[in-house]
Formats: C-alpha cells, sequence, structure tokens
C-alpha cells in the first residue's frame, strides 16, 4: 500500500514542526527542517508502511534537527557573518547607509583585498560566491578549483582580517 504523504503532511506537519522548533530554536530553520522530513519521508515512501507514521516522522525530525545542529557546530562560518553581511548590504541599491558609513565599507573592502595580496582577487571572487550569491562552501570549492577547507580557511582569514580592520577603524 502506497504512503500517502499529503495526508500525512496535514495530519502531522504541526506536530513535526513543533518538534524542529523546540530543537533548532529558529523559525526558519525549523521551517526548512519540517520540509526535509516530509522529502526524505517521500523519497522513502516505497520502502515504509504505513503504520506508526507519527512516531517515524518523530525519529526522522529529530535526525535531521541534530544533524543540521551538528552541521552548524562544526562549521561555524556557514552562519551570517554580520560585518560582512551589513557590509554587503550598503550597496544593494535600495539606500540603506549613508555615504560616510558607505565611504568606511569601501575603505574596509579596499584594505581586505589589498594589491600587494596576491590571492587578493581569487579571495574576493570566493567571498562573493559565498556570502552574495549564496554558493555552499562545496559549490564555491568546485568553482575556484579550490578545496572545500581551502575555502573554510580563505573565508576564516579574511573574516578575521576583516574583523581587526573593523576595531581599527572604530578606534581612529
Amino acid at each position: 500500500m502506497a504512503l500517502d504523504i499529503e495526508g500525512a503532511y496535514l495530519r502531522y506537519g504541526p506536530m513535526v514542526l513543533r518538534r524542529c522548533w523546540r530543537l533548532l530554536r529558529h523559525d526558519a530553520k525549523a521551517q526548512d527542517a519540517m520540509q526535509d522530513v516530509f522529502v526524505t519521508l517521500l523519497r522513502h515512501a516505497d520502502q515504509l508502511a504505513d503504520t506508526a507514521m507519527g512516531a517515524l516522522l518523530m525519529r526522522i525530525a529529530t535526525n535531521v534537527c541534530l544533524n543540521r545542529l551538528r552541521t552548524d557546530r562544526r562549521h561555524p562560518e556557514d552562519r551570517d557573518d554580520d560585518l560582512l553581511q551589513r557590509i554587503a548590504a550598503l550597496d544593494d541599491g535600495a539606500g540603506h547607509g549613508s555615504t560616510e558609513s558607505r565611504t568606511v565599507a569601501q575603505n574596509l573592502l579596499a584594505k581586505l583585498f589589498a594589491a600587494d595580496d596576491p590571492l587578493a582577487a581569487s579571495s574576493r571572487t570566493i567571498a562573493v560566491m559565498h556570502l552574495v550569491d549564496g554558493m555552499t562552501l562545496e559549490e564555491v570549492a568546485r568553482e575556484s578549483g579550490l578545496s572545500t577547507s581551502g575555502v573554510r580557511k580563505r573565508l576564516r582569514r579574511m573574516r578575521g582580517r576583516l574583523q581587526e580592520l573593523h576595531e581599527a577603524e572604530e578606534v581612529a
């Protein structure tokens, strides 16, 4: 007998969403995790029986959320970096930020990607792909020809350097 995925979604969706939110404590992440739970159910529908659906969905939800928490803990650089996001938002065409704050951001970025740095051009490309285009580390690595750990190291180095520059600008 085929699983009624739509019926399971309607009946158990709120319960799964509560479980995901309880574990992740973030609305958007809980919504995404809930969707992943039902995608997992859909992928394996031919291997599952239509019994104890609530318990099955709770177990899948728990596993999906725990995997996300582990990933976040192992790769904290995947989370939004507030300073970089604020700098990126200054030139988004929506008029955010004053002329002075744009100038400060442009100066920080010019120092970050100094011409004497032989990796400046590729680092800038990596930063744009990951932080602006929203590409994963693996996608950036594939596009740039670097390893995932190489991309991670470059981003970590850029974040550290940018934070140092930002602190120096605040002091000055």
